[in-house]
């Protein structure tokens, strides 16, 4: 699946009113062959962002937020798909381990399809490799670590990479969080907490994580699943954890610093989102978590030149969090130009919504935030197959 031609060109034009539809430029992508008809003039196939557009532009501002948070789920009880359905969500991600195949995911996976929701559920996992792989089973291969895919060829990488793609559509499952884009400088090693000490990382020469990102986004892309280039703008030089940790800083990444080349390598392979972390960069801006953060934000869209889904880290259990009110974290992550906010604990999607909510009723220029991102995040939705684009 040819997503690359999808998910790029500009949304500027998204910014207007929030009834208003986009008017694509001549350049936009997507744009297909001409169907003449007998009486009227041929006519262009609109492209993803005109669909994505015309789709969102139906919803309610309480659907329109729905696409805007991405909220965990372990085994889409009913309790967890109440939540999904009461407030509209667009996306989940997949937790726990699931050790019973594809056969088994994708019994879950079906549980997803919950009706009355404006778009289908888009699912996604944590699929690294090595210790970082939560679905596991007959039909999943164990895939080794990314300091093991390091020494393979890049087209073995790729090889490999389409094969398990091909593993997680067959489970029912559209995205994987996942290649891990941190250099670690050989000088910090395993004293990385987040990446070296787990074995995530590509290496710690900027060019080489840069290829092997490539070459597993290559491959997922083929086997038409979704991929994330995490974590920018890079969690390789810290020691603390933030999943675990408060407070973590990057003293020394800058915003033309060579350990974000691997980043825009990822981009120009195609990634499908650019993940950002929960790490405060100094030497960017020293007031705000990298989430939080428009000029980190800004570094994707102006400086990598990406326009697709910017999604964040875990803003929900994470401890980088607890000093942050729970309904501040997706509106804050939104006002700063990102588009998916995540949440991995389902109790506290509803004050995520809320916090969006409250935010957009007051402020129509937030409102015409939360449509771009649900714009961005339905495009993606049409480019893998899940919504028709008509």
């Amino acid at each position: 699946m040819k997503r690359r031609t999808l998910l790029t060109g500009a949304l500027a034009t998204l910014l207007g009113g929030c009834t208003a539809a986009a008017t694509p430029t001549s350049s936009s992508p997507g744009t297909g062959t001409p169907r003449p008809t007998s009486d009227a003039p041929a006519a262009a196939k609109p492209s993803p962002t005109e669909c994505a557009t015309r789709i969102v532009d139906t919803m309610t501002l309480a659907e329109r937020i729905g696409q805007v948070v991405m909220v965990g789920v372990t085994s889409a009880s009913a309790s967890e798909r109440a939540v999904l359905k009461k407030l509209h969500i667009g996306s989940v991600i997949l937790m726990g381990t699931h050790t019973n195949g594809t056969k088994g995911v994708r019994k879950l996976t079906k549980k997803l399809a919950i009706s009355g929701l404006p778009t289908p559920l888009l699912i996604s996992a944590d699929q690294e490799g090595g210790l970082v792989q939560r679905l596991k089973g007959p039909g999943f291969d164990s895939i080794p670590s990314a300091k093991t895919q390091s020494g393979w060829s890049d087209a073995k990488l790729t090889s490999q990479a389409t094969r398990w793609g091909r593993q997680l559509a067959a489970a029912g499952v559209h995205w994987t969080l996942a290649p891990v884009t941190d250099t670690v400088p050989a000088s910090v090693g395993r004293k990385n907490k987040p990446i070296g000490a787990l074995n995530r990382g590509y290496g710690s020469d900027p060019d080489v994580v840069g290829r092997k990102v490539s070459a597993f986004i290559k491959g997922m892309d083929a086997a038409g699943i979704a991929t994330s280039t995490k974590h920018f703008p890079g969690i390789g030089r810290v020691i603390g954890n933030t999943d675990f940790t408060a407070g973590v800083k990057d003293k020394t990444t800058r915003p033309d610093d060579p350990y974000l080349k691997p980043f825009a390598a990822a981009v120009k392979a195609g990634a499908s989102s650019v993940m950002v972390s929960t790490v405060t960069y100094t030497k960017i801006d020293p007031d705000h978590v990298a989430a939080f953060s428009p000029t980190v934000i800004g570094l994707i869209r102006d400086q990598l030149g990406f326009d697709g889904v910017v999604i964040s880290d875990d803003l929900g259990a994470a401890r980088s969090m607890a000093s942050v009110s729970a309904k501040k974290r997706g509106i804050n992550f939104l006002k700063a130009g990102g588009d998916l906010a995540m949440t991995v604990s389902p109790s506290l999607a509803d004050e995520f919504v809320a916090g969006i909510s409250s935010a957009a009723k007051k402020d129509a220029k937030v409102a015409r935030r939360v449509r771009e991102s649900a714009i961005r995040v339905v495009r993606l939705k049409i480019a893998l197959g899940l919504v028709p684009c008509r």
